[in-house]
């Protein structure tokens, strides 16, 4: 620097944010490193802090691992308040590493967690829509069709079994705190009192509906899917599989639910999706469940998380996020004149559409 010349403070500030944003995928990454190496599961089973080199120790297939990479991924996951460095005086200076509120969210061992969803999110082929989300503001064709020609759900479904499952235990990693907090709701307010058969649409394994159903016993379950995800889904009580495809027909029930199904779709699918289950509700008295987000306005608490959930749609699924007006539309559109949204603690909410 020339002697004398002032600093522009101001500058040196936005060069510093605008690196952060550019590097901003990294902690992405570093989350995806300590997920495979199950470093928070190691602690966790350990019962308490540990130093480095104990750490190290439990890694398995690591014959020549490298202890000063690994402290400087952790050093970066500790200042991000991931995992939690201790000082005590009785273990010579070492550091010991520990769990914090945030590093419990993916421990692989304990269930929900994010650790699925952390791989699926750094995995190559997920990561390709990405680059062509430009090109896709261009011409408006979907980030996904140029980067594989299809959705990302039939690529993964004819050529990438390993992303396919990935995907699948991603949807039954965070399942337990949604469909408790639907349970505890209508058990609550009675809302599924009076149901005796529940559809799952796109119930995938059928664990969901089994809790439901567990929780209510006079309900009847029925899980419908693809035939070949039916056909790997597991056998539960009182519940039943049946294939087949909910753009062709759905299996007639006095409710449907719909947890999490129409994200991944356009408005235009979605409305011909909720037209099928206006079909399937022969009943007056029934009603489609749907377990979804309903973005909020400006400066609600999770304004930025709604808007970066918006835009991971808009690249993965070519979709978008509703708001409580949105959902309005095309649930009335689809021929049910009503609805009802119920808050429950969760990122989703309940919206249920009446066909009277």
């Amino acid at each position: 620097m020339e002697e004398g010349k002032e600093v522009d403070v101001s500058a040196l500030k936005g060069q510093a944010e605008i690196w952060k944003h550019i590097t901003s995928g990294m902690i992405s990454s570093l989350l995806k490193c300590a997920v495979d190496l199950r470093i928070a599961d190691i602690i966790h089973t350990h019962g308490g802090p540990m130093t480095l080199s104990e750490i190290a120790s439990k890694i398995s297939d690591a014959p020549s691992l490298s202890i000063s990479s690994l402290e400087r991924v952790m050093r970066l996951l500790v200042y991000k308040n991931i995992f939690a460095a201790h000082h005590p005086s009785d273990v010579a200076g070492q550091t010991l590493y520990g769990l914090t509120d945030l590093s419990k969210w993916i421990l692989q061992d304990c269930k929900p967690n994010l650790a699925k969803q952390i791989q699926l999110i750094n995995h190559p082929d997920f990561m390709r829509p990405w680059q062509y989300l430009s090109q896709s503001i261009r011409d408006g064709d979907t980030c996904c069709n140029k980067a594989f020609g299809c959705t990302v759900y039939e690529y993964a479904a004819t050529q990438k079994p390993e992303l396919d499952q990935l995907l699948t235990d991603c949807y039954s990693n965070t399942a337990d705190t949604d469909t408790v907090a639907l349970i505890d709701a209508y058990k609550e307010n009675g809302g599924l009192n009076e149901i005796r058969t529940l559809v799952d649409v796109g119930g995938r394994t059928g664990r969901d509906l089994h809790e439901i159903v567990k929780a209510n016993p006079h309900i009847k379950g029925i899980n419908f899917d693809l035939p070949r995800i039916i056909a790997a889904a597991p056998t539960y009580e009182g519940v039943t599989n049946v294939a087949g495809d909910m753009f062709d027909s759905i299996p007639s029930g006095d409710a449907l639910l719909l947890k999490t199904t129409l994200r991944d779709w356009p408005d235009d699918i979605v409305l011909e999706i909720l037209k099928n289950c206006r079909k399937a509700i022969p009943d007056k008295n029934g009603k489609v469940i749907i377990l979804d987000t309903v973005a909020e306005g400006k400066n609600h608490r999770l304004e930025e998380s709604y808007m970066r959930s918006d835009i991971f749609l808009l690249v993965v699924t070519g979709a978008r996020q509703k708001t409580e007006m949105e959902w309005k539309n095309v649930i009335n559109e689809a021929g049910f004149p009503r609805y009802k949204v119920i808050k429950i603690p969760s990122m989703l909410s309940i919206i249920e559409a009446y066909p009277n």
